[in-house]
Order: C-alpha cells, then sequence, then structure tokens
C-alpha cells in the first residue's frame, strides 16, 4: 500500500511497504532536468549531479566513497530532461546511516573550486564518449533539431563552452533557485520502519525555498540533418511527433511502439532484419515529456544498404498505419507489456524509481491494477487512429550519422 506525506515545506514523502525484503531502495527526486535550464548554462543540472559526490562541509569526497562502502549498498544518481535523481539501496538496518550520507550531499555540498574544475575534466570526457556512440548521438541530434527553439532540444550533458562558465557561486545559485521542497520528491520501496520514516521527515523539513520550476512549451519542428563521422556504418534515426506522458493515448502508443519495432515480433524487426537481412539492429522507441513527445525509429547499416532499409521502413509504416494492427497482434504485444510491468515490480528499485516518477508527474500514485486496466482497454482502433495521427510523413524528421550524403537524399526516400 502506498503513503505519502507532505512535509510543511513541500517535500513530498511516497512509500510503498515490502515485508518480505530485507533492504530499501531510496530514492530523492528533483523536477529539474535539461529543459529547465538557462542555455548560458546548460548542463549544469548534470554537472551538479556529478558535484554532490565530491564533498559537504562535514564529509570529503573520499569519506563518501568510503561511508557508502561500508554499508554494503549501492548509491548512484542520474539527470534526464525533466529530473534529477539520487539514489541508493541499503539493507533496511542501514536505512539511517545510508540517507543521513545521501541527504547531506544533497542539502550541504561545497562544490568547491579545484573539485569543479577536476570533475569539469571528467564530464568533457563523457561527452566525448557519447561522441563516440553514433547510436547515442543521432538520436541527441534528432533531438536537438527538432526541437531546437526549445530547452528540450538541449544535450543533457552540456557543452564544452556551458561547462567552462561554471563556478562554485553558480552551482549554489542554480541549485538554491531550482531544487525547491515542492518540486522535491523522497520515495521508499522496501523494508523501512516509522522510526526510519520519521528520521527521514526531519532531515528533508531543513530544506528551504518556495514555488515550482515552469517549463517553457516545447513545440516540434519536423528538422532533419546529417553529420559526417568516419565509421563502419551509417546510424539512422527516424522521427515523429508523438504523445505527452500525460496524454490518454500513452497505453497505446506504447502498444503502438511495441508493435511497431518493440521486439523480434515486431513489424520493423521481421522486414528489415529477418526477412532482407540489411541490418543488426532496428528499433522503435517513444520518448513522452511533459507536453510533446517523440516516436523514433533506429537503425545502423551498410552505405550500400541504407537506400532499401529507408524504404522498406516507410513501406512497413505506410501499411501500419493503413491497416494497424490485427487483434492476434494485439493480444501477444499486450501481453509482452503487461509481463513487463509485472516483472520489472518485483525489485524494489524499480518500484522505487516507478513511484518517484508518477509522483513527479501526476502528483499521485499509479496503481499496477490500474495500468494494466489502461492496456487492456486499449482496442486494434485505437493503435490504428493514432498510427494515422502519428506516423505522417509530411511530419517526419530524420538524422543521420556516419559517411552519409545530405539530408534530402534521406528525406527524399520517406516522401
Amino acid at each position: 500500500m502506498y503513503k505519502k506525506i507532505t512535509l510543511p515545506n513541500g517535500v513530498r514523502i511516497v512509500t510503498e511497504k515490502v515485508d518480505y525484503v530485507r533492504s530499501a531502495s531510496i530514492g530523492i527526486w528533483v523536477g529539474n532536468g535539461s529543459r529547465h535550464e538557462p542555455k548560458e548554462l546548460g548542463g549544469i543540472s548534470h554537472f551538479i549531479e556529478h558535484m554532490i559526490f565530491k564533498g559537504t562541509e562535514t564529509r570529503s569526497a573520499h569519506d563518501i566513497a568510503v561511508q557508502m562502502d561500508a554499508l554494503g549498498g549501492q548509491f548512484n544518481a542520474f539527470t534526464t530532461k525533466e529530473c534529477t535523481c539520487y539514489y541508493m539501496k541499503v539493507l533496511n538496518t542501514h536505512i539511517k546511516d545510508g540517507i543521513q550520507i545521501l541527504a547531506d550531499m544533497f542539502l550541504n555540498s561545497r562544490f568547491a573550486q579545484e573539485d569543479i574544475n577536476l570533475e569539469r575534466g571528467v564530464v568533457l570526457e563523457e561527452i566525448d564518449m557519447y561522441e563516440d556512440s553514433p547510436e547515442d548521438l543521432v538520436t541527441e541530434k534528432l533531438f536537438e533539431n527538432c526541437y531546437e527553439d526549445s530547452s528540450l532540444g538541449n544535450p543533457v550533458l552540456g557543452t564544452k563552452q556551458t561547462l567552462s562558465k561554471m563556478t562554485t557561486e553558480t552551482l549554489h545559485d542554480y541549485m538554491k533557485n531550482s531544487y525547491r521542497p515542492e518540486d522535491t520528491v523522497i520515495a521508499i520501496s522496501g523494508m523501512f520502519e516509522q522510526e526510519d520514516l520519521d528520521f527521514i521527515c526531519d532531515l528533508f523539513s531543513k530544506m528551504t525555498g518556495k514555488g515550482k520550476n515552469k517549463i517553457i512549451p516545447a513545440i516540434y519542428k519536423p528538422k532533419s540533418m546529417v553529420y559526417k563521422k568516419d565509421i563502419e556504418q551509417n546510424h539512422i534515426c527516424i522521427g515523429f511527433k508523438s504523445v505527452s506522458i500525460s496524454s490518454d493515448e500513452r497505453y497505446a502508443m506504447q502498444i503502438l511502439s511495441s508493435m511497431l519495432g518493440g521486439g523480434m515480433s515486431s513489424r520493423l524487426f521481421q522486414t528489415v532484419r529477418e526477412k532482407n537481412g540489411l541490418c543488426y539492429c532496428i528499433y522503435s522507441f517513444n520518448a513522452s515529456h511533459q507536453d510533446t513527445g517523440m516516436l523514433s525509429i533506429y537503425t545502423a547499416l551498410g552505405k550500400e544498404t541504407e537506400e532499401k532499409a529507408v524504404k522498406l521502413i516507410k513501406n512497413v509504416i505506410d501499411e501500419f498505419s493503413q491497416n494497424g494492427i490485427t487483434q492476434d497482434e494485439l493480444l501477444r504485444c499486450r501481453e509482452q507489456i503487461k509481463s513487463n510491468v509485472l516483472m520489472g515490480l518485483e525489485n524494489t528499485s524499480a518500484r522505487m524509481h516507478q513511484m518517484g516518477r508518477a509522483e513527479l508527474y501526476f502528483g499521485r500514485q499509479i496503481e499496477t491494477d490500474e495500468i494494466i486496466q489502461q492496456y487492456d482497454a486499449v482496442t486494434t482502433e485505437d493503435v490504428l487512429k493514432l498510427a494515422r495521427n502519428v506516423l505522417n510523413f509530411d511530419n517526419v524528421a530524420i538524422s543521420a550519422v556516419g559517411q552519409v550524403s545530405d539530408k534530402e537524399y534521406y528525406l527524399s526516400m520517406l516522401k
């Protein structure tokens, strides 16, 4: 059973007690990500994520590492377009010690300039690592172009230019203004006692600040690009405007994406790889945000086979949007998704992540039975209607990375 506590300062604590485990997963979720950043400070949320592990007023970076390891737990963090999460998983006997370390990092980081100078080099290496990963790069370039007039198109990691501006004062000011109590959720799943919960409430009651972060609505524009890179394969990502994370059509969208390119039995996998042998990897994915979304199709292939493959992808999409899916396909896809949902929730870390996201985006917990009911309610007509609305080649964008031709060449295959 889910429970929710709202502290006087606005911090929300959502809990789910799981009596049959001996650990707890705890996450500090903040409704602040790369799309909330001013352009000149792009990447600051991700940089802060790195820097809170570098020392507080009472703990050095070495102290934090040693104390975390001594608990035998797992500590980590991540930053997305719309939120940041700092999380841990520890034995239930170590909850107080673990959350005390995590809260100290979250509330009292020093952001010493010498640490900033060192960690900047680490993040620059991370940027180079993504530059060397064409699968990540082609997707990032698609988002960057389709949302170029919005902060949603900004890279989460920032750039070499924006990272050069990070100082102790910059980080403290940004965290003070953007990490607000009303935007903060503590999510806990696992075994814990009331005294653990009281301890957590006391720690986070010290947060100050008022108000919530706001976003400027993002407008999808079908802009395409090519990025030449000396690699063996050409990596291609095709995008369509999709639905937001709160849309009533999000469950139908998940089924559409899964049936189109979500697994080995999907239309794209069977046609492009299995029947024609044109690629090793092909899949579709839906990235939903507060106010918009994008359905994307990714593949990587040789220069000599890309034209045939892209035209086949278009044929599959045309047939899909004209005829939809059969009842048997719907039942198979629905069971696959429901199984993934239910099996994923056998892990307290996954449950904690679902709880944190649900509270940030919806302000409530969505029961598993409700999720299953929503998938069960999707019909073949729902999927067909959504496909005809979303899979519109007048609104298509494409990015290509590798030994590529100009963008008009790729667009000509799709239009």
